[in-house]
């Protein structure tokens, strides 16, 4: 698995293969950042069930200011941490402008006026069903209010997402039994 484009484009993202893990595959995430476009420079983003932090550091490589990576996994941690420190020599910074935290995303609260242009959900596809109402509040309550705000959640195809609150305003990808990414604006 690599980043797919911006300065880092190229860098290898280390993840241990596991039943458990389920990267974020380079298509996919490429045409979720072709449809982004010029939006993600200096934004700032959210990922969600980091995993190998796969969204969030192409968000970066493709010049995003920073963000928060969250994953509760401590092995996943280590990975994402190792990789994060490779985008970031990279990009030729010096300390990364993005916060990991190792804890799970039901118990995250944001920080007072924490906002994000871009929130990246990627959990594990057994768990969507009894954590989807939880996953669209949260991000709820912090994305920014820019038009150009979205939430992107990677599901399999023949999940329906749906959040009180959100319109669904594009999906990529297709095919049964596929990963999608589909992309939701606040209302």
């Amino acid at each position: 698995m690599i980043i797919t484009g911006g300065v880092a484009r190229g860098i290898r993202l280390k993840i241990k293969n596991s039943d458990s893990i389920r990267p974020a595959m380079g298509r996919l995430r490429e045409a979720v950042f072709s449809s982004l476009g010029i939006g993600v420079v200096e934004s700032r983003f959210l990922d969600l069930f980091a995993g190998s932090g796969a969204y969030g550091l192409e968000a970066l490589s493709r010049g995003a200011s920073g963000g928060v990576f969250i994953e509760k996994d401590h092995q996943k941690i280590g990975y994402l941490q190792k990789n994060l420190f490779s985008v970031c020599k990279s990009l030729g910074l010096e300390k990364t402008p993005c916060d990991v935290l190792e804890m799970d995303v039901v118990k995250w609260v944001p920080k007072v006026n924490q906002k994000f242009d871009f929130i990246f959900v990627d959990p594990p596809y057994n768990t969507i069903n009894q954590r989807m109402e939880l996953i669209f509040t949260l991000a709820q309550s912090c994305i920014t209010f820019k038009e150009s705000s979205r939430l992107i959640f990677e599901a399999p195809c023949e999940l329906d997402l749906k959040g009180k609150g959100w319109e669904q305003v594009k999906k990529l990808g297709k095919g049964r039994h596929k990963s999608t990414a589909s992309f939701f604006r606040r209302i």
